[in-house]
């Protein structure tokens, strides 16, 4: 799905994170780190480059999920790292990630796709007024109509 990498930063000891991480299939984690130190390691990662999302439910999640390119909390997480992240998860575990990046692309997808009709579209009806094939008022209202048509297509659900 495009995700190179994944690091579990938790406060809990060095034990606990391993045991999470072998059962996870986590191959990379930081056990007893700070909330400031959680968000310097995501502000490292930003600098060298990398597109951060940070995944938290807890007070001590808020600094690093303020940090991160894009920022998720949980259902039941505490109101601070709701109010700080910019999604919050509707489910109690992180198969909604899953759903979420599908619902994203998908969602790109139409944008791309109405932007290449309405560019598309206008750009015809640009060339048949210069070529004298149609009056700006037929253009005009040729062009809202698209607008309407492309707006009413946009609403349609998509299949799971």
């Amino acid at each position: 799905m495009g995700i190179d990498r994944i690091i579990m930063l938790t406060g809990d000891s060095e034990s606990a994170a391993a045991k999470a991480c072998e059962v996870l299939g986590i191959e990379e984690y930081h056990s007893q780190v700070l909330p400031e130190d959680r968000a310097e390691i995501l502000r490292t990662l930003r600098e060298y480059g990398h597109t951060v999302i940070m995944v938290g439910d807890g007070v001590k999640d808020s600094p690093a999920l303020s940090c991160a390119d894009v920022s998720v909390a949980m259902k039941d997480g505490a109101d601070i790292a709701k109010e700080v992240a910019d999604i919050t998860l509707l489910s109690e575990n992180l198969d909604g990630l899953v759903d979420l990046r599908h619902l994203s692309d998908r969602l790109l997808a139409r944008i791309h796709t109405n932007y290449r009709c309405i560019l598309g579209f206008n750009t015809l009806l640009l060339f048949l007024g210069i070529g004298g094939a149609i009056t700006p008022a037929t253009s005009a209202v040729l062009h809202n109509f698209s607008t309407l048509a492309l707006s009413g297509a946009s609403l349609r659900s998509y299949k799971a």
